[in-house]
């Protein structure tokens, strides 16, 4: 458990694990090279974790390793030797976002720490408590949360609390995108994204197709700023937060020690170690490291325009001057901060158009110089096309990246703690040597016994010269008392033995931070073994269809005598619908959204009770709204899309949580979804029909055209539906405002009409159409899947229609027989 406020630093190599640690971070955290969201950073192998945590150890710096994606059955049983060997090396905690694999560590490694990552969408008091049943010992919240959020889940809840403070920001609810994963089969669920959020994206209309206004074409409308909450610690530790985490994994090490270095220094204002602020300076060199433009985040209510990078979705740099004149090979550029020979500068013209390069030559009149300060007035050699009035950017300041290199590879300015020696030197007894810091001792003696000298004798300064010589390693000679027996003599080697002996075995105490024994690999994988010896499925496919519908319109098109279950997504006329659909004899549960926030609950609750009597089930695509149907409702739950169900533990801890029937992952391929379906006792459902939702988020692109400065009026909002993204391929994401959330759509159903029978044969129960942009055609493929199913019918009008409904929308069948990575 902690103790004190932690700085979490993101650690992508070596190098940045320095940075980090000598910048003064508490805690770092980073992946190995497997079963981590950052795939494309460089990463440790096993021998960089155990170098690593020795390393950070030896310096009070806690190591968190990520595990922090979904895995299938076969990664879950490849990862327990990894497990096995993250404990035993004294790895401090493991960060995961698969329910399957907590259930796992918890089973096999029960005093081993686990953190709930930001991919498991943690945004309410009752996921928190949830995941405090389960275990964990930390949950990452959501990004989205606000101070009051965050205060309010403090109250309710007693495990610690960790939030992003600093880097870049994830437009969708992490956890809830499959944008990357369906336009390009990169997941960032798997530790894949390619960001298309990050890509320009147009407006427009969904009546006609068209773009609404130039002002909104090929925008960066998906694009945030990055996070920059250093003026506000304060606000964010007082809410409940214990560890302060910096994003940034893919960063250089340079970043890392500028970003870490001012948070730390903010930081120990806010607890009274000194009272220095953040000069200006330093709050440049922050912009000046990476920044697509700042915004305060959610976490300080900042929303619409004052949260995304609309114009620029990369590194801005910061502002330096203004080309004031052009010559032949040559610009004029007066200064408004300091430039040297080597930087790199971008130059943007008014029209937007803009071009890169670094700083060969700096000439002031007729001089050529190295560097030149703010308010000069200098030329530039550029052959690139600039215009009178262009805005001059800095991208790289190279004397910056030195200053932050030296600071972790400096040997005169690392960190060293003190440590104290006494040294007993007698004839005829071993030579003792006691070591000690503040919370260790060590006393030890050597095999040989000090002689008296015959020719020449010890002296005490060479006594105390030897045991100073302490090189590289992390500590200093803070006191030494030598106790020498006049005439004493014993070898120099002897002294310099004792010494590296003691330092080892300080470091072995200081190193173990966590008081492990060292686990047997193979009784490990036997207890594993009984774990993965899940119940066998006795349950018989039925082939059932399901349907989910997000309105009334929608549900007075269902047939309701070709479906076995319907998913209420509406509030409107609730109950007239569950009559009509108890008056057919089929099942109805109520639906809930993927983002449920903490005052929303009691709105659930009303809902619930009105109906409770009525309905067969509620389902939740929502750890926190599981957590709270379980725990008020007698009643069959259904775990929905938003679960990320991945493999066969996640399934066996959703039964024993109370679940009945459950959707597995659109990101399985059929083989996957088979193995897992042979398992435990529970009715699987699978999406079939739909146009799966690409990303939920808090942000609304439409805040952008209306100017909203918050999301206080979503529920009237008269921009809430009936527009799209389009992208620069020529499709178009139809967007829907969902109470504070927005939920993007593919742009392409998903139909899989051809291979129900396939997809069946894996051992599913259910097949499920959602129906949720859709305004036509809703009956006719109702009808196509149930006759399909139950009769296998496909007549040759209905392959006809089929074929012409996809001319129209396009169509995609989704990861079934391709995957992700």
């Amino acid at each position: 458990m902690i103790d004190k406020i932690e700085i979490l630093a993101p650690v992508g190599s070596v190098e940045s694990l320095y940075a980090a640690v000598e910048n003064g971070a508490d805690a770092v955290y980073l992946g190995g090279k497997l079963f981590n969201a950052r795939q494309y950073a460089s990463n440790f192998t096993d021998d960089d974790l155990k170098n690593a945590v020795e390393y950070a150890h030896l310096r009070n710096v806690k190591v968190y390793v990520t595990a922090n994606i979904l895995l299938d059955d076969y990664e879950l049983k490849e990862i327990i030797d990894y497990l096995t060997f993250l404990y035993n090396i004294d790895v401090d905690a493991v960060i995961v976002q698969d329910l399957g694999l907590a259930r796992i560590i918890k089973e096999l490694f029960p005093d081993f720490e686990v953190h709930g990552s930001t991919q498991m969408s943690i945004n309410n008091y009752k996921g928190v408590q949830f995941l405090e049943e389960l275990g964990f010992n930390r949950v990452v919240l959501a990004r989205e949360l606000s101070t009051t959020d965050i205060r309010y889940i403090k109250d309710n809840t007693n495990i610690e609390l960790e939030a992003f403070i600093h880097g870049a920001l994830c437009v969708s609810y992490s956890g809830q995108c499959l944008m990357s994963s369906l336009i390009g089969g990169r997941s960032g669920n798997r530790g894949t994204c390619a960001q298309p959020c990050r890509m320009p994206y147009s407006i427009v209309s969904k009546k006609d197709n068209k773009i609404i206004n130039p002002k909104y074409e090929e925008k960066y409308l998906l694009s945030p700023k990055d996070l920059n909450t250093v003026e506000h610690l304060k606000d964010i530790i007082d809410a409940g937060i214990v560890s302060l985490k910096i994003e940034g994994r893919m960063k250089k090490p340079e970043y890392v020690a500028i970003i870490v270095n001012g948070y730390r220094k903010e930081l120990d204002r806010i607890l009274g170690i000194h009272n220095e602020r953040l000069s200006e300076r330093e709050h440049k060199d922050i912009a000046q490291m990476f920044n697509r433009g700042f915004t305060k985040g959610y976490i300080n209510n900042e929303y619409g325009k004052n949260f995304i990078s609309f114009d620029k979705p990369n590194n801005r740099g910061i502002l330096i001057g203004e080309v004031v004149k052009l010559e032949r090979d040559l610009i004029t550029i007066k200064l408004q901060e300091p430039i040297s020979k080597g930087d790199g500068i971008e130059i943007i013209n008014k029209d937007g158009s803009s071009y890169g390069q670094i700083i060969d030559k700096i000439l002031l009149g007729n001089k050529t110089i190295d560097a030149s300060d703010a308010g000069s007035t200098i030329r530039l050699n550029s052959s690139n096309k600039a215009e009178v009035g262009a805005k001059v950017y800095k991208t790289f300041d190279l004397l910056l990246n030195i200053r932050a290199a030296e600071t972790y590879t400096k040997k005169e300015t690392l960190k060293r703690f003190p440590i104290n020696m006494a040294v007993e030197i007698s004839i005829g007894e071993p030579v003792r040597l006691m070591l000690w810091t503040d919370e260790h001792y060590i006393s030890l003696e050597s095999n040989e016994a000090a002689e008296k000298g015959l020719k020449v004798v010890l002296e005490k300064e060479k006594v105390i010269n030897q045991m100073n010589k302490l090189g590289d390693t992390p500590y200093y000679l803070n006191n030494i008392d030598v106790n020498l027996e006049e005439g004493a003599m014993i070898p120099v080697s002897v002294l310099n033995g004792l010494r590296r002996k003691g330092i080892e075995e300080l470091n072995k105490k200081r190193g173990n931070f966590n008081n492990r024994l060292e686990i047997n690999r193979e009784k490990i994988n036997e207890r594993a073994n009984e774990i993965f010896n899940y119940p066998i499925n006795e349950i018989k496919s039925l082939r059932k269809i399901s349907v989910k519908v997000d309105n009334v319109s929608q549900f007075m098109e269902l047939d309701l005598n070709k479906l076995n279950r319907v998913y209420l997504n509406f509030n409107e006329d609730i109950e007239a619908c569950i009559k009509e659909i108890k008056k057919h004899n089929k099942e109805v549960y109520l639906s809930t959204e993927k983002i449920i926030d903490n005052m929303e609950f009691c709105k659930l609750d009303k809902l619930f009770d009105n109906v409770a009597s009525q309905i067969d089930g509620i389902s939740s695509s929502n750890i926190g709204t599981l957590k709270f149907i379980k725990d008020r409702y007698n009643t069959n739950i259904h775990c929905d899309i938003g679960l990320n169900i991945f493999n066969s533990s996640t399934v066996k801890l959703l039964i024993d949580n109370g679940v009945s029937s459950l959707m597995l992952s659109p990101e399985l391929k059929l083989g996957q979804i088979a193995h897992i379906c042979k398992t435990n006792n529970v009715e699987y459902e699978v999406l079939g029909y739909g146009h799966l939702p690409l990303m939920t988020t808090k942000h609304c692109p439409m805040s952008l055209v209306r100017g909203c400065e918050n999301d206080d009026n979503c529920n009237t909002c008269e921009l809430r539906s009936g527009y799209g993204l389009y992208d620069r391929k020529g499709m178009t994401f139809e967007m829907k405002r969902k109470g504070k959330s927005t939920v993007i759509y593919n742009s392409q159903p998903l139909i899989v009409a051809e291979y129900i029978d396939k997809i069946f044969s894996a051992g599913i129960h259910m097949m499920r159409l959602d129906f949720t942009i859709e305004k036509e055609n809703i009956r006719f493929i109702q009808e196509l899947y149930y006759e399909i199913a139950m009769n296998g019918i496909f007549k040759n009008e209905m392959k006809e229609k089929l074929e012409n409904i996809k001319m129209k929308t396009g169509n995609t069948t989704g990861h079934f027989f391709r995957g992700v990575l």
